[in-house]
């Protein structure tokens, strides 16, 4: 008999779920749930891009300062570029009024690159441009044209992660 280990798929997380202390708690609660099936590859994870943000942040000269965000940016920007060509997967987080820029950018990237994305949204609200599309009807179309999913619930998201990557 085969014992499960560890997963040996990886999914890169994207969502903006760190930047507010509001939403920092339901990623605490998907990522577990994600580290059941797959290797979480979470951007949020890396404590050299707040502590880069930081000390670049606290420089007193504007040009200075403004150099060294570029530079951090750049390198964020970079790492998470890395992360995505690396991860099998992407699983975004669509919450809010409108898919985050960023989020949308990483799953457009992950389409081209031929990765599935899933989508999750736990949000109400509509936001895409008529009543069939629940979010940004290019979003959703990355969605669907990679073979993904859209769930609306982490119950769904199990079941989901329960299908596509079952333990062997």
């Amino acid at each position: 008999m085969i014992q499960w280990t560890e997963p040996t798929r990886s999914v890169y997380l994207a969502s903006p779920l760190g930047f507010a202390e509001s939403t920092r708690p339901f990623m605490d609660q998907l990522q577990p749930l994600l580290a059941r099936y797959v290797t979480v590859r979470n951007p949020w994870d890396d404590p050299a891009a707040a502590h880069d943000l930081q000390r670049a942040d606290a420089i007193l000269d504007r040009n200075a300062r403004l150099a060294a965000l570029g530079q951090v940016n750049a390198a964020i920007a970079r790492r998470n570029e890395d992360a995505i060509r690396a991860a099998d997967a992407v699983l975004a987080v669509l919450d809010g009024v409108d898919v985050d820029s960023g989020t949308a950018a990483e799953i457009g990237f992950a389409y081209a690159l031929g990765k599935r994305v899933d989508g999750l949204r736990t949000d109400l609200r509509r936001t895409g441009e008529n009543e069939a599309a629940v979010v940004n009807l290019q979003v959703r179309y990355f969605i669907d044209a990679s073979g993904g999913t859209l769930v609306t619930s982490l119950a769904t998201l199990e079941t989901l992660l329960t299908s596509v990557y079952p333990r062997p």
